[in-house]
């Protein structure tokens, strides 16, 4: 299907419009030009190979393409959230030949403009970024949040049997010495989720600027967001049902094309204590490399100031590879215009 440009974007650059864009709704049938334009991007991390189809079936998300001489350049996912108040900007990528020619910058004003035709009470452009913010990214968003990122690597089989030497188990209740409280993570269910979340305060506390960053996925406390985050497969835990301190949010593992039999496991960590941050990560990490077998990137998000000492006990603790120093993830938005 292809969208006539001059009814929803400005004049295109130039220099672009020269080299004849034109822009398409993404199908199915372009998932292998996708992927081949997508080669080692994010490291080898990429998450779109997994939810591409389902991307496609989302009623409230659009996935536009790019296309030169009817090849894909470059791909982006804008998806409404926030009660149809905020486009969530996802899966930016342009083929490596195309890039530093703007042609990301004419994609996201294009997707801006046909998103505000489909969705008028849109007001909000929010994204999530994993680079150093310059000066004019300072004033172009508003930062919403940060949290550290800590990627750390190992072999399943390798981890479960130093957990299991450790003596760590899917309750936590374990001599290993790591924490002086007592308290044994929680798993909620659906129900406790959206009391704790929807009826209550508590986690107003806990999470950073009151939002629910899931998978680079920066949502509101609202209920229309929490219907879009249950339907997907996450672990959601609390130290105390009561009172949480620590929150936190773990997917299922998922393959990544960073190699064969390579997964990935994602953990959005909320709160400041070191102890009960360390405990929740162990639970996840037992609970979800139970049943695989090959390597496993684990990428954890947490409150910046507790990245050292969690990657010291990653390393000396745990045994498990850092791959990379100390970077951040920023949760960004601009108004739209």
């Amino acid at each position: 299907m292809k969208i006539d440009t001059s009814l929803t974007m400005p004049q295109l650059p130039e220099a672009l419009s020269q080299a004849g864009l034109q822009f398409t709704v993404a199908t199915e049938e372009d998932f292998d030009d996708i992927m081949a334009m997508s080669q080692d991007i994010y490291g080898g991390l990429d998450y779109l190979p997994t939810r591409y189809s389902s991307w496609l079936q989302e009623t409230n998300r659009t996935v536009i393409l790019a296309r030169k001489q009817g090849k894909v350049i470059a791909l982006e996912s804008v998806c409404v959230i926030d009660n149809g108040e905020t486009m969530l900007v996802e899966g930016l990528r342009v083929a490596p030949q195309e890039r530093g020619k703007g042609v990301a910058g004419v994609l996201l004003r294009f997707c801006s403009e046909l998103v505000k035709s489909k969705y008028p009470d849109v007001k909000v452009t929010r994204l999530t970024r994993d680079d150093q913010l310059g000066p004019k990214d300072f004033q172009k968003y508003r930062i919403i949040t940060k949290q550290g990122i800590l990627l750390v690597r190992f072999k399943a089989e390798d981890l479960k049997l130093h957990l299991s030497e450790l003596g760590v188990g899917e309750d936590i209740q374990s001599p290993l010495s790591i924490t002086s409280s007592n308290s044994t993570p929680v798993r909620l269910d659906q129900t406790a989720i959206h009391r704790l979340y929807l009826t209550t305060d508590m986690m107003q506390g806990v999470l950073p600027n009151a939002t629910i960053i899931q998978d680079w996925q920066p949502f509101k406390v609202l209920p229309s967001n929490m219907a879009i985050l249950l339907k997907k497969e996450i672990d959601w835990m609390v130290d105390d049902v009561s009172n949480p301190t620590v929150a936190s949010l773990c997917t299922f593992p998922f393959r990544v094309p960073i190699g064969d039999d390579w997964y990935y496991l994602n953990i959005d960590m909320f709160g400041k204590d070191l102890a009960l941050v360390q405990k929740q990560f162990l639970c996840h990490l037992q609970r979800h490399t139970a049943t695989l077998k090959g390597n496993v990137m684990c990428q954890m998000f947490l409150d910046p100031p507790l990245w050292k000492p969690m990657a010291d006990f990653c390393i000396n603790t745990l045994g498990v590879e850092l791959v990379k120093e100390y970077t951040e993830q920023c949760v960004v938005e601009s108004d739209v215009v």
